[in-house]
């Protein structure tokens, strides 16, 4: 998406929580980006969505921006004002990027927040094997009608093997039919399951499980009900922690886990006795490893400064392994 609308020296405006893949492309194309820094939510220690009144800020202060990119939603459910945000693009002469990895269901649940093309998006990033059953690796590009196919077609031929796997093609079209019969009676009873879930685990005591009452109008324009996110530092454990207990002592494996959070990732696999396991193990967890939490971290977010362009550094870091001293590649890369 970066590839087809970005040329070297042109501005992107994007939130500084992209996906790695975001930042790559900017080193492959030179473009400069613009960030719309999101708004943290101090409790929860996590990014939310992009506000309507930066993105327009952002518009303005750099006319000549070629595209508008956002996460929609978030790892966390998270969802912008994509319509919004499409019009405010548009208007600009922009394009509207949307990287929707996690919304795969988003296109058959009543519901569940808008999709990206639904919202006019021009192209919208669809990671079919995160929520919608396909192989890992398998993803689907769609594009609006004001895209050009072939121009895509060739920019995929620039980062893309010539010989295409059809395992994963296969499972791409295999998925896509269960979804075009089964969708959205499958993503609504993931819905159920993620909104049971989240009244249990908040029964418990100690954890909070948050769901559509984050929604502001704003940063939090809607929320995605099927992530099941839990906040763990009100137990005195981290959230990487619980993840690590889940999976050493309990035998299961959820998203992931970071300072204050874990995010158990339900879709069409799951059934509701692995979620009655999950519930159970967390109210053991709290009962057999709940601390004061004393000394735990807390999120802190630092608003960067755009120095140089991402392919700029990216060189000059080459530039400096290549003399012999590998050690700095190592720090970049972590």
């Amino acid at each position: 998406m970066v590839l087809t609308a970005c040329k070297r020296g042109d501005e992107i405006i994007l939130p500084r929580n992209v996906h790695r893949s975001v930042l790559n492309a900017l080193v492959l194309c030179g473009a400069i980006p613009v960030y719309v820094n999101p708004e943290v939510d101090q409790r929860l220690g996590i990014s939310l969505g992009m506000q309507r009144e930066q993105v327009a800020k952002a518009i303005k202060e750099h006319p000549k921006a070629v595209a508008v990119l956002v996460n929609n939603p978030t790892y966390y459910g998270i969802c912008s004002d994509l319509r919004a945000i499409v019009k405010m693009a548009h208007e600009a002469g922009m394009m509207c990027l949307v990287d929707e990895a996690h919304g795969t269901h988003f296109y058959f649940g009543g519901g569940l927040p808008v999709s990206a093309m639904e919202a006019g998006a021009d192209m919208a990033s669809v990671s079919m094997h995160k929520s919608g059953g396909s192989l890992t690796q398998s993803s689907l590009l769609l594009t609006g009608p004001d895209v050009h196919a072939g121009y895509v077609r060739q920019i995929i031929n620039l980062t893309q093997t010539t010989s295409g796997s059809y395992l994963l093609m296969s499972s791409l079209d295999i998925s896509r039919r269960n979804l075009a019969q089964r969708g959205r009676q499958i993503f609504h009873q993931v819905a159920d399951m993620a909104e049971y879930a989240r009244e249990e685990i908040n029964a418990i005591g100690g954890y909070y499980a948050f769901g559509k009452e984050l929604v502001n109008g704003n940063s939090v324009f809607d929320f995605d009900i099927t992530k099941l996110s839990v906040h763990t530092l009100d137990i005195g454990l981290a959230g990487i922690e619980v993840y690590d207990i889940l999976r050493d002592e309990y035998d299961i494996q959820i998203e992931f886990g970071d300072i204050g959070n874990i995010l158990a990732y339900l879709s069409i696999g799951d059934r509701a006795q692995e979620v009655e396991r999950l519930v159970s193990a967390l109210a053991e967890i709290r009962r057999r490893f709940q601390t004061d939490g004393t000394g735990l971290l807390s999120q802190e977010y630092i608003d960067p400064q755009v120095v140089t362009s991402h392919r700029m550094l990216f060189m000059q870091i080459s530039a400096v392994c290549h003399s012999g001293k590998q050690k700095v590649w190592s720090v970049v890369n972590l």
